[in-house]
């Protein structure tokens, strides 16, 4: 397989763009190689600038519910175009989709549409500062909610629950009230609460997706509400990633924790840039121009994102039991993987939530990030870059999620399986 062409793109873009790309993980540094440079997308598969074609297990990091160029969508954003990019002032279409999103999602009365998952996120947070009029907030060690500058945090010193930046350009001042919690340890959220008691918020990734696929156990959750309801503070979900992929109703179904917040974006923006944040009534008032709280954006429910989530919402809701079919395909691939890995004495833990999959060469089960930092990287970059010489795209990093679409063919699930048979063996073989 030749990447040339693609090696000449990445070289001239690193004189132009830092490091050659606009969002770090694209670089392929913890893979290694070359990143692809894509030409075109249709259905399953990615074509890249020299010719080659692969399976696509990425799909844009999950928006592609229904593949690339899916005509139904398609055929929305052009239908929007003809009538107008932006138009900075209200639509209907920002109303059904608002109708759709609620209508999905018992815990949202209201709606309010960004541009980003990032933009989301910081919104949700200051909407939630406002109403309890507290400054602390709780997030969980490898789940990313964007890169606000007070979600930039790494753990401090110590014991010490209150994070530090880890990221140069964030002020020491700016994290100082965001508190480090361990994902499915409930002992490390009670820790944080009797280090404040200030807490606005606690914000989580209930199905966490930036750590490789790891699903909070449903216990942690409940026990999370219950801490969220005795100290008065608000319970955000992240979905931003898991929203319509996980299961159509949200993570709130799966697990029986209603949140106060949700953040979302990718699916509902079917394949656009489009973020949303969401909630009870009387939280939602408080955001401006009903309330004190203030969040604007020029670009906000923009007319072509949202033709394209709602066609893309609507399509779901006519096709609900996709989502079985989805599960089933999403089970198959990683299960058969792990066997192949299993035939080579290679031990590998998999998981999936609706169409989403995760796979760690790792020994162990993987409930958190320090499990999943202990996973053989090394090991993922070869198998990467094996199956992408065959033909199919992982996401290049193994803190990442695997996402199926409908364009996914069983056919194609059982061919991937066998390529990693291949691509194993050759590994183990040396």
């Amino acid at each position: 397989m030749s990447t040339e062409a693609s090696l000449k793109a990445f070289n001239e873009a690193q004189n132009l763009i830092p490091g050659g790309v606009n969002s770090p993980v694209r670089a392929f540094k913890s893979v290694g190689g070359v990143p692809i440079f894509i030409t075109e997308g249709k259905g399953a598969y990615l074509k890249d600038v020299d010719g080659n074609e692969y399976v696509d297990y990425v799909q844009s990091w999950g928006p592609l519910l229904f593949g690339h160029r899916d005509e139904t969508i398609e055929n929305a954003v052009i239908d929007a175009v003809k009538h107008g990019l932006s138009f900075g002032a209200p639509t209907l279409a920002e109303t059904e989709l608002a109708k759709l999103v609620t209508e999905f999602f018992s815990s949202i009365d209201k709606v309010r549409f960004v541009s980003s998952g990032t933009e989301a996120v910081m919104s949700a947070i200051r909407l939630a500062r406002g109403f309890t009029g507290r400054d602390d907030i709780v997030k969980f060690t490898g789940c990313y909610h964007g890169h606000s500058d007070a979600l930039l945090v790494e753990a401090g010193s110590g014991a010490a629950t209150f994070g530090n930046p880890s990221s140069p350009g964030v002020p020491a001042d700016f994290t100082k009230h965001t508190l480090l919690a361990e994902y499915n340890n409930i002992e490390s959220v009670k820790k944080c609460f009797e280090d404040s008691n200030d807490i606005a918020c606690v914000i989580i990734e209930p199905i966490a997706g930036n750590m490789g696929l790891v699903p909070a156990d449903k216990e942690f959750l409940h026990e999370l509400r219950e801490i969220c309801d005795a100290n008065d503070t608000l319970l955000i979900f992240d979905e931003v990633m898991s929203g319509f992929r996980a299961s159509i109703n949200g993570a709130e179904s799966i697990t029986g924790v209603t949140p106060d917040l949700v953040t979302l974006g990718k699916v509902i923006g079917g394949g656009m840039p489009v973020g949303a944040f969401g909630g009870r009534r009387e939280i939602m008032e408080q955001l401006s121009p009903e309330g004190p709280v203030y969040q604007a954006g020029t670009l906000s429910g923009n007319p072509v994102a949202m033709a394209a989530g709602y066609a893309a919402l609507t399509k779901l809701k006519q096709n609900a039991r996709v989502m079985d079919v989805l599960n089933k395909r999403a089970q198959r691939v990683v299960e058969g993987m792990q066997e192949a890995a299993k035939e080579q004495g290679i031990v590998m833990q998999i998981d999936t939530r609706g169409s989403m999959f995760g796979f760690f060469f790792n020994e162990n089960p993987v409930k958190n990030f320090s499990d999943a930092a202990k996973s053989d990287a090394q090991l993922f970059a070869r198998f990467h870059a094996g199956m992408l010489e065959e033909g199919y795209y992982f996401a290049c990093s193994l803190y990442e999620t695997g996402f199926i679409s409908t364009a996914i063919t069983d056919e194609m699930i059982e061919a991937t399986i066998k390529a990693s048979a291949k691509v194993l063996k050759a590994i183990k073989n040396g």
